[in-house]
């Protein structure tokens, strides 16, 4: 934290030197705090999206409450100020100048003449790590100098580099810029640098803080608000409102169970930053996880809207004049209009009654006795702390899981509200402007283990095959853990960090902190389709579901030394539709894969485990379809099958295996009969070849015995076949007399049958 401290005091004074260099700062001024009144600031909550929450108290003697803002500030502040008096519960308007005058100055700041020039930014930046975009690329790195030249060729133009272009006044100057990336030293000519990038955050902060000094605007400019209240006598006022400030930062320890699984310790800190322009003494803090939604929104400078000019038509406007009647009834009279006094309504009772509760339940907080010592330092520049580390009695390290949870002293409850979980603070703390610290929130023991993961790549370039070692733990706390660095520790010393995402309450978390490249993980994967299970039927149409498959096998093998383990294996999805059939012992899910283990039970020897995913699509098959009868036939031979449902079934089957027995003999016929048209055929031939050989006579004579053989055949052939068409159609009818009544779901035993 001291390093930090010292970081952003050089950063400070760099970005002031440089404005004196570019111009000098035009008010000697610090930066205004994001609010400033009489009140007392009671309470601060922090908010991961950019914002925190201010809640102020204290007394007026007065009709009015005046609250100086800074300029940067008022929009945010316009868009959530409440002003609450607990004595009357009234506060009659909000106010502040326009001053049209102030909105310029930061433009006529910006059109003054000034001093210096880019060459006199970079140089007074020497050692900053920057990013220059110039026309030939971008260039990274460290400045460590820039050097006026003349008339000096350009190196990057080869047919240029004997000629100097010549100006009008025969000299050319320009500047180059040396950046020092790693063990290389770059070159680049300022005239070809379009765009500066300065990669220390603090820097560019100060550097900004110090352009709103010099043109007078943002937190060093302030708008007055004044809050009219009701009567010049005491009012004890509550007033909250939302200012930007700096997210707050987790980070967090994990010491694993001595024996590999069991009882571990997570503890955490926040790191606040205070720069709101004042000091933070003994307030009431709150660091709030989630994201609620942030966002700036201009209320501060008036917006005209166009509207259409009509004052010409308002002019030419002309009245009718019109003849006055009478009637015979006298008509009741208009009721009066109630006056501004009738109209004047008394405030409700509740509203009245509001403040008075609310002071009760400040004052009682404020006589609440704290229940454990402060969690946070004050204004300490290192991790606030309420007990000391108990001294070593050897020299033998001490840093074991006792230890570490003695160490520490967390005291925070969890608040819940509109989704959003908070660490409350139950001891006040004291921040100083323009200071960071460190508030210890959690010290618990959870649920923990260390074991092995493995994703699909590996851990990183050369580790393609290996698993990372992980921590694994539940966050049994009632606190969502934003995300944030952890540092892991093992028995006495340190064995590694991660960085974790958001957790929630009751979630398991895995985190890797280290490669381990003795084990060596592998996959072998296949590709299959057209499984088919039987849905329903409907008057002879079947609706079936088919399915692609995926089966994927993991092993997993290492040396002799590493005994017996598991290992976490997270299995991306083969897509959106793809379900895990027969899932493994302790598979969990995730929302794109799961994590499954793969155990090696016996020291030396190879875990396997099989992963099979299928997608079903629904299709319809007339019954028919070569494939319906399959179906039908396995839908009959379930056990599950009712009776009923069989009695139906049984004809249908038995109709459909005849008509497939049929057509599987018409079939052969009709193969058999093409065969015997193709042998007629080439028989015919030959008896037209040998037509006018009168020395085949015996030739001819067989050719035609054989041709009358095949004729014979066939119409036998033939006379078969109708017949059995006539027996097809005949059982056909009777299928489809059976199936007009036939509609029921497959059973869902044989859905899942089926699936597996």
């Amino acid at each position: 934290m001291t390093h930090r401290l010292l970081s952003r005091s050089s950063s400070l004074l760099l970005a002031a030197s440089l404005l004196s260099l570019v111009g000098g700062c035009a008010h000697s001024r610090g930066a205004y705090p994001a609010a400033q009144t009489d009140l007392a600031l009671r309470r601060v909550v922090l908010y991961r999206n950019g914002i925190g929450y201010f809640e102020r108290h204290g007394e007026v003697d007065d009709d009015h409450l005046a609250i100086k803002v800074r300029r940067d500030q008022v929009d945010d502040l316009l868009k959530s100020l409440t002003v609450i008096d607990r004595s009357t519960g009234k506060a009659v308007s909000v106010s502040m100048p326009l001053d049209p005058e102030s909105w310029a100055n930061a433009a006529l700041a910006t059109l003054a003449p000034g001093r210096g020039s880019l060459a006199t930014v970079l140089d007074g930046l020497r050692g900053t790590a920057v990013v220059l975009r110039t026309l030939e690329g971008r260039i990274r790195g460290r400045i460590v100098m820039v050097e006026a030249i003349v008339n000096e060729p350009d190196p990057s133009n080869r047919a240029a580099r004997a000629i100097v272009p010549s100006p009008d006044n025969g000299v050319q100057n320009d500047w180059r810029v040396t950046l020092l990336d790693g063990d290389e030293l770059q070159t680049v000519r300022l005239s070809k640098i379009y765009g500066v990038k300065l990669e220390d955050g603090d820097l560019a902060l100060q550097l900004n803080r110090r352009l709103d000094a010099s043109a007078g605007e943002g937190m060093f400019q302030q708008v007055e608000v004044i809050v009219r209240l009701a009567g010049k006598h005491a009012h004890d006022l509550a007033v909250s409102y939302v200012v930007a400030a700096p997210m707050w930062k987790p980070t967090y320890r994990v010491v694993l169970p001595e024996q590999g699984k069991g009882k571990a310790l997570l503890q955490g800190w926040a790191v606040v930053d205070n720069t709101s322009g004042e000091d933070w003494n003994d307030v009431a803090l709150s660091l709030t996880s989630g994201e609620p939604i942030a966002f700036r929104y201009d209320l501060h400078t008036p917006r005209t809207v166009g509207r259409a000019d009509l004052t010409e038509a308002g002019v030419s406007r002309r009245a009718v004049v019109a003849v006055g009647e009478t009637t015979y009834d006298e008509s009741d009279a208009e009721p009066m209009v109630e006056t501004a006094a009738e109209l004047d309504m008394p405030a409700p009772e509740d509203w009245d009654g509001a403040p008075e509760k609310s002071a009760r339940r400040e004052e009682s907080r404020r006589d609440e006795k704290p229940a454990a010592k402060p969690a946070g330092g004050r204004a300490s520049a290192g991790p606030a702390r309420l007990a000391e580390p108990q001294p070593a009695a050897t020299p033998a390290s001490s840093i074991d899981y006792d230890a570490l949870r003695r160490s520490t002293q967390a005291s925070a409850r969890a608040k819940q509200a509109a989704g959003l979980t908070s660490f409350d603070l139950r001891e006040r703390v004291t921040v100083p402007n323009g200071n960071s610290t460190m508030v210890a929130v959690l010290n618990e023991s959870v649920e923990g283990e260390q074991t092995f993961l493995y994703k699909p790549g590996g851990a990183g370039i050369g580790y393609e095959a290996n698993p990372y070692r992980v921590v694994r733990f539940r966050n049994s706390t009632p606190f969502v853990l934003e995300p944030g660095p952890i540092a892991i520790y093992s028995g006495d010393s340190f064995v590694g960090e991660g960085l974790s995402e958001s957790v929630g309450s009751g979630v398991s978390a895995t985190l890797p902190f280290a490669v381990e490249p003795a084990i060596m993980v592998s996959s072998i994967a296949t590709y299959s389709g057209d499984q088919m299970q039987l849905l329903r039927i409907v008057r002879g149409v079947l609706e079936v579901e088919t399915f692609a498959r995926t089966t994927t096998t993991w092993s997993v093998k290492a040396p002799k030394s590493m005994g017996s383990f598991t290992v976490l294996v997270r299995h991306s999805k083969s897509g959106w539709n793809y379900e895990l059939q027969d899932r493994p012992k302790g598979t969990e899910e995730l929302p794109d894969g799961y994590l499954v283990p793969v155990m090696v039970t016996k020291a030396g020897e190879e875990g396997s485990v099989t992963l099979v995913e299928q997608t079903p699509s629904v299709t319809t098959l007339s019954i028919w379809d070569g494939r319906a009868l399959g179906l039908l036939e396995g839908l009959v031979a379930q056990a599950t099958l009712t009776t009923e449902l069989r009695k139906k079934l049984e004809p249908v089957v038995k109709l459909r295996q005849e008509i497939g027995r049929i057509d599987t003999e018409i079939e052969g016929l009709k193969r058999q009969q093409v065969e015997l048209d193709q042998r007629a055929n080439e028989t015919r031939e030959n008896l037209e070849a040998i037509k006018k050989d009168p020395a085949a006579g015996a030739l001819r004579s067989k050719l035609n015995g054989r041709l009358d053989e095949f004729t014979k055949d066939g119409d036998r052939i033939g006379r078969k076949v109708v017949e059995l068409n006539s027996q097809r159609l005949e059982k056909k009818i009777a299928l489809e007399d059976l199936l007009q009544s036939l509609e029921f779901e497959a059973p869902k035993a044989k859905a899942n049958a089926a699936a597996k």
